[in-house]
């Protein structure tokens, strides 16, 4: 299980950190003039360090520790819609306020570096609340694919443990 935690936070740290960067990089287009190179370098830039501090979180926050706690306190059966949603929401919780806080910072910096003068705080709150809603529909979404692909990768047959998976022996 080791195995497939490490795939999952590395597929999640890749999906994370491209998506949000993006995000963060149109939402800005509206008050910055970029040229597509600088554009493209900035995101490049931006990703390498999302995708670092997901990673980072992926690796020191245990989720699977985490879901099943929360299966625990709020008896959700595993696989519901109702167990994914609150799932999604403690991942969410846990990596975009930190991947976005982190990010903004250094637009701001960059920003005010170059002589503007915007305030940190609304900045960062428009730009959590639009990425907290891009990250939790992204997970959300691949959350499950990302799950399936990593039990198989790690020699996992997919199933709930316990359940005979099909043609072969209980787990």
């Amino acid at each position: 299980m080791k195995k497939v935690g490490r795939i999952m936070s590395l597929l999640m740290s890749v999906s994370l950190s491209i998506c949000l960067s993006l995000t963060g990089m149109l939402w800005s287009l509206r008050q910055t003039e970029y040229t597509v190179p600088r554009f493209i370098g900035s995101l490049m830039t931006d990703i390498g360090v999302s995708f670092a501090i997901s990673l980072i979180i992926g690796l020191l926050v245990p989720m699977k520790k985490v879901n099943d706690s929360l299966e625990r306190r709020f008896s959700l059966q595993p696989g519901s819609l109702k167990t994914r949603l609150i799932e999604t929401l403690a991942s969410d919780l846990i990596y975009t306020p930190v991947i976005t806080f982190t990010m903004t910072f250094i637009a701001y910096k960059k920003a005010t570096g170059n002589g503007a003068d915007i305030p940190f705080a609304p900045m960062f709150l428009s730009s959590l609340a639009v990425c907290f809603t891009v990250a939790y529909l992204l997970i959300l979404f691949l959350m499950p694919r990302f799950m399936k692909f990593a039990l198989k990768k790690a020699g996992i047959p997919a199933g709930r443990p316990g359940e005979m998976p099909p043609g072969g022996r209980p787990q």
